[in-house]
């Protein structure tokens, strides 16, 4: 209820049976991040196997992350009267003193419950923010653009919290700033189209490539958007886009594997085939990168998985369809 939901939790509206697991599945992706999405802060995301009969099984990492949506720093071009310039103005303000605020009582919060004072009073918002409190999980901030960004680096600066930046399509004009803090970047932007007018046509798609060459580490994710669910199987050709740009092909597979390891901290259990991790892989006939290769077999945990799907079932039922007519052999 309302913007601010720390206590939400992604893992436990998993759903086990949608058809949209076996699709993912088909073409390679075996874990991903379930991100909440609403208001300001929007709860902690969770890290599930593609498999599994409940979210208790698929749950491989819980909490990842605690996620806040940056409110828009833009300023709007003047209109007749100052009235809606100052009210976006207090907006922003608002939402930025509610984090504030979020952070502030979370730490007394802490303090009340360690000291055991008779004043303390369970509260499950605050029980949400202590993992990041006690700088057990970072905060992904979701932001796309420079002031957006530079506003939740100082934020972030100033609250003495590790930040994670998502979206990240204004980040190669601050990649001095992300370096020098060490913060890593989630970059969705890959097939999007430029911000601003005066942008060159290719920049979101260069953008993996400058944050490379500026020594900061990231990897590449499909769109924020909740209406992009249905196209995660379709996380390799952002990748592929990127090393079409610049990208060295070893980075681009490297930021839809380890690098996203690295920064949900899982890179001891999964991202790359090593002695002692989780046996979790795929088997396909070709480059993973490119759209004509199909994948053959996949492992999760060491468990084959099932790999037919939606989309394979009328694929074999139309097939037959033409075979009965003749058409094909």
């Amino acid at each position: 209820v309302g913007a601010v939901n720390p206590n939400v939790r992604a893992n436990v509206s998993y759903n086990p049976d949608s058809e949209l697991i076996p699709i993912t599945r088909s073409n390679g992706i075996l874990l991903a991040l379930s991100v909440p999405r609403s208001g300001l802060v929007s709860g902690t995301s969770s890290l599930m196997m593609l498999d599994g009969w409940t979210w208790e099984d698929a749950t491989i990492k819980h909490p990842v992350g605690l996620h806040l949506f940056w409110p828009s720093m833009n300023i709007p071009k003047p209109k007749p009267g100052k009235q809606k310039e100052k009210k976006d103005k207090d907006s922003r303000l608002k939402s930025i003193q509610k984090i504030d605020d979020l952070i502030q009582k979370a730490r007394a919060y802490a303090q009340l419950k360690a000291t055991r004072s008779p004043s303390f009073k369970h509260d499950l918002r605050l029980e949400g923010m202590l993992p990041v409190i006690f700088g057990e999980i970072p905060v992904f901030i979701h932001a796309n653009e420079v002031q957006q960004i530079e506003a939740a680096v100082y934020w972030a600066e100033r609250q003495s919290v590790k930040m994670v930046l998502v979206g990240g399509k204004d980040s190669w004009r601050v990649t001095q700033i992300l370096k020098d803090r060490e913060i890593s970047v989630i970059y969705t932007q890959t097939h999007s189209t430029p911000m601003r007018r005066f942008e060159q046509y290719d920049q979101a798609f260069i953008t993996p490539s400058q944050l490379y060459a500026a020594g900061i580490k990231f990897c590449i994710s499909n769109s924020e958007s909740p209406f992009q669910t249905p196209h995660i199987r379709n996380l390799p050709y952002h990748a592929a886009k990127a090393a079409s740009y610049g990208l060295s092909w070893k980075e681009a597979l490297r930021s839809i594997t380890l690098s996203p390891a690295e920064i949900l901290g899982v890179e001891d259990k999964v991202g790359s085939l090593e002695a002692s991790k989780d046996a979790t892989f795929f088997i396909a006939d070709g480059d993973i990168l490119d759209v004509r290769t199909q994948v053959n077999m996949a492992f999760i945990q060491g468990r084959r998985v099932d790999l037919s799907d939606r989309h394979k079932t009328l694929y074999s039922k139309y097939r037959n369809k033409y075979k009965q007519k003749g058409i094909l052999e």
